[in-house]
């Protein structure tokens, strides 16, 4: 097979598994894995993990650690230390020194059914620290819990994770040193780092922001993308040359770029690279899965895949409890990081790489680190009603909150029910009490709902998506309801629930464009308003007024487009207008 036939069906391969896993609302990710099993030299043999292919899939990590390394920031860091420094310290430690520790007890109580060295377990234990950035983040995004107590504290531990990273990726290379030469080995190779990181990050930052304003000011899209390319491959290769691994490199260049202002602009054009790389890595890691092995060793595997998941559960769970969180958040804060991740891939991937971790072991850790993830969005999706299940107090806490919220809006009646309480959802509120309409918001964040609790406002802390949050705000007495958050999603949820429950009360949609205009509308939304063409028409409001054209006219230009457009305005009778 030619190099072109060859890459020709990578992206088949690549298009249809992402097609897939959309049609099924799963992560990219899996279906990458999954196409490269199947098309693999141990399923179908439709294409060899060839030396260029791996070559080139390297460059996915390097781009991957250059995107976490472009997060990176300090204010970010600063905002989630509790959680980043505290939760996420200690579930990298313990998962790893537990793991390490519990090997080395076994390889000394039964050498003969446990033969595994420490710098093994050592490498092991960091792959299956790891939980699934990727996966979590887009369960929590589409569910509206980033800003749950439970979605912090998952967050902070991921981003200490993604962090966590770094040293190891300097650790794993250094393990494989002769025995006599591992502490200083060890030694150079954090000397190494430290130096070289510190080098960089003290005039770096200065000598980055003058580099990219010169190439800027140079006004060319393709001169500044190739530039993006040429700093985080130099530097990747840079470490390299160092002694240490390309993906570190990577990472100190997307920090480099972090603090600058070009920072946004080098996300958006490193995208499709990142995406597209980090795509073909995944893909040559499920054609390194051997399905026969699995099929012979079934009972290995399925140890390897259920014992690192509920001992992750458990560690996760005992020390948020630990670190103060209550029962239902801790039980949640474990089911949601109890998978692998995508850094267990890297790190086991190069844990092979320097003969750390055994051909025998490879293939079954990796198969349980995929069956891991792959059962991780029907975790997620069931965690809630697990925990219910599991935890009287979680129970018991939820009731009460609906309890509160219920005695807030029971003396309210024909109000409109804001669901959000963003600067959209705020915005609302301030014209609705000059008009002195009542309201009731629900929203996620609950420091943002103490903040306008102190200041009088009516809002509360609940899921909008949730038939209890709606119906303990009154929704079958309410005269609207209005979502005003971009999560389609959500708003489907919000839509048929008061269908269901309250179809008398007209239910108000915000979307990003109109895309899906005519699903919400078929949904039942009464209105649906595309924040691009409102924005677009203010625009144009404005445009015209400064070119001279007599406002009744830009008036009357805006108002019918509107009415093209928006359903509740084409019957609008001007002559009805009375000024109060």
């Amino acid at each position: 097979m030619t190099s072109l036939e060859l890459m020709l069906l990578y992206l088949l391969a690549a298009v249809l598994g992402v097609v897939g896993c959309r049609l099924l609302k799963l992560p990219p990710m899996l279906g990458y894995l999954l196409v490269g099993v199947l098309i693999g030299p141990n399923a179908l043999a439709l294409a060899q993990n060839s030396e260029s292919i791996r070559h080139l899939a390297e460059f996915g990590v390097v781009f991957l650690m250059f995107v976490i390394g472009l997060e990176f920031n300090l204010p970010k860091l600063k905002s989630m230390r509790k959680h980043v420094f505290g939760l996420g310290v200690l579930q990298v430690v313990f998962t790893i020194a537990l793991i390490t520790l519990g090997s080395v007890f076994l390889n000394s109580l039964a050498p003969t059914l446990w033969q595994m060295s420490w710098q093994t377990a050592l490498a092991l234990s960091g792959a299956l620290a790891m939980s699934s950035t990727a996966i979590v983040i887009k369960l929590m995004s589409d569910r509206l819990e980033l800003d749950t107590e439970h979605g912090k504290r998952v967050v902070g531990v991921l981003l200490f994770q993604d962090l966590a990273v770094v040293p190891l990726l300097v650790l794993i290379p250094a393990l494989n040193a002769p025995p006599e030469e591992l502490i200083p080995a060890l030694l150079l190779a954090a000397l190494k780092g430290a130096a070289l990181i510190t080098l960089l990050l003290t005039g770096g930052q200065r000598l980055m922001r003058w580099w990219l304003l010169l190439v800027a000011r140079r006004q060319s899209e393709e001169l500044f993308v190739m530039n993006v390319l040429l700093i985080t491959l130099g530097l990747a290769w840079l470490t390299e040359l160092a002694g240490l691994s390309l993906a570190l490199g990577a990472f100190i260049a997307g920090m480099l770029i972090s603090e600058t202002e070009f920072k946004h602009r080098v996300e958006l054009d490193i995208k499709p690279f990142h995406d597209i790389l980090l795509g073909l890595f995944f893909i040559t890691i499920g054609m390194m899965l051997d399905w026969r092995i699995i099929w012979d060793r079934w009972a290995f595997v399925l140890f390897l895949f259920t014992v690192p998941v509920i001992f992750k559960f458990g560690l996760i769970a005992a020390l948020t409890r630990l670190s103060g969180a209550s029962e239902g958040i801790s039980l949640r804060t474990g089911l949601y990081l109890a998978q692998a991740g995508e850094f267990g891939f890297v790190l086991l991937t190069l844990g092979g790489q320097n003969q750390l971790i055994p051909a025998d072991w490879l293939n079954p850790v990796l198969a349980s680190m995929v069956l891991s993830m792959l059962v991780s969005p029907f975790i997620i999706m069931n965690a809630n009603e697990w925990v219910m299940k599991w935890s009287a107090s979680d129970w018991l806490q939820q009731s009460l909150g609906m309890t509160q919220i219920a005695q807030k809006s029971i003396d309210i009646e024909k109000h409109i029910i804001i669901c959000g309480y963003g600067r959209c959802g705020q915005n609302l509120a301030k014209l609705l009490k000059t008009q002195k309409v009542p309201y009731m918001a629900l929203d996620l964040d609950l420091d943002r709902v103490r903040r306008a609790q102190s200041h009088g406002e009516q809002v509360v802390y609940g899921d909008a998506a949730r038939l209890q949050s709606l119906m303990a705000v009154g929704l079958v007495r309410a005269s609207a309801v209005v979502v005003t958050y971009l999560e389609n999603a959500s708003a489907m949820r919000v839509l048929a629930l008061t269908k269901e429950h309250a179809p008398q009360v007209p239910v108000i949609v915000r979307t990003q464009d109109d895309l899906d205009l005519e699903k919400l509308q078929a949904a039942g939304a009464a209105e649906v308003v595309p924040e691009t063409i409102e924005g677009s028409l203010m625009l144009a409001t404005h445009a015209l007024a400064l070119v001279g054209v007599p406002m009744k006219r830009v008036i009357r230009m805006v108002q019918e487009q509107r009415n093209q457009r928006y359903a509740l305005l084409k019957d609008f009778d001007r002559g009805s207008e009375v000024e109060d």
